[in-house]
């Protein structure tokens, strides 16, 4: 069984995830914890319950939902892994993005050995994360859905009642209508959306109730 724990973080209120099951593997998804009382709490879970980080995966290369990855790699070893398309952001446009936010940021910044493909499947315990790509709020904003256990962690390209943005650097509007189109065909109704900010959703509520999705 699949254990999802969620944390409203930073001064984004950014999702972040860690998912693990029986086996005490974990990935987290999304490591935005920026507050040192973040920080600490993320720590605090993994030695309470006891849980191996195995992978540190991004949703997409946003400054917001990666504050605490620096953490993450002093303490276990692991660096952010992101789709290849959000290469730029991530190594050319974040610094200089978080420059113009914080005019003194105190983390250090670790960057991608290994990108992400649509399609590549991540393993932990027993379980699989399929990465499904999904552009329009970023180039390489992407899904992982674990099927067996009917959930998605949609990053911001979806959110309860609302999608994301797409007039940021390298956003696309088409890109993105057409990415909530294959998700909303692609995953079955059940599936429970666990998104980058807000409450989370099904794909089924969202398109009955979403604006930007009932004409899809």
């Amino acid at each position: 069984m699949m254990t999802t724990r969620k944390w409203m973080v930073s001064p984004c209120q950014t999702c972040m995830y860690v998912v693990s099951d029986e086996t005490g593997e974990a990935v987290i998804i999304d490591c935005a914890a920026y507050h040192r009382n973040e920080r600490k709490r993320l720590l605090d879970y993994f030695a309470t319950e006891n849980l191996h980080p195995v992978r540190l995966l991004l949703t997409h290369a946003h400054h917001d939902h990666l504050y605490g990855n620096d953490l993450v790699l002093d303490n276990y070893g692991l660096l952010p892994e992101v789709h290849i398309s959000d290469k730029e952001l991530m190594t050319v446009q974040l610094e200089e993005r978080i420059k113009m936010l914080f005019k003194n940021y105190l983390y250090q910044i670790p960057m991608p050995q290994n990108y992400l493909t649509d399609a590549d499947v991540i393993c932990f315990g027993h379980h699989k994360l399929q990465v499904i790509h999904t552009p329009g709020h970023t180039p390489g904003s992407v899904f992982f859905y674990c099927e067996e256990e009917g959930v998605a962690f949609s990053g911001d390209t979806l959110f309860y009642r609302n999608i994301g943005r797409s007039d940021l650097y390298g956003g696309s509007k088409e890109a993105l209508y057409a990415s909530l189109k294959k998700i909303t065909t692609l995953l079955p109704d059940d599936t429970v959306i666990y998104p980058g900010h807000t409450k989370k959703t099904t794909i089924g509520f969202e398109k009955v109730n979403n604006p930007y999705i009932v004409d899809l």
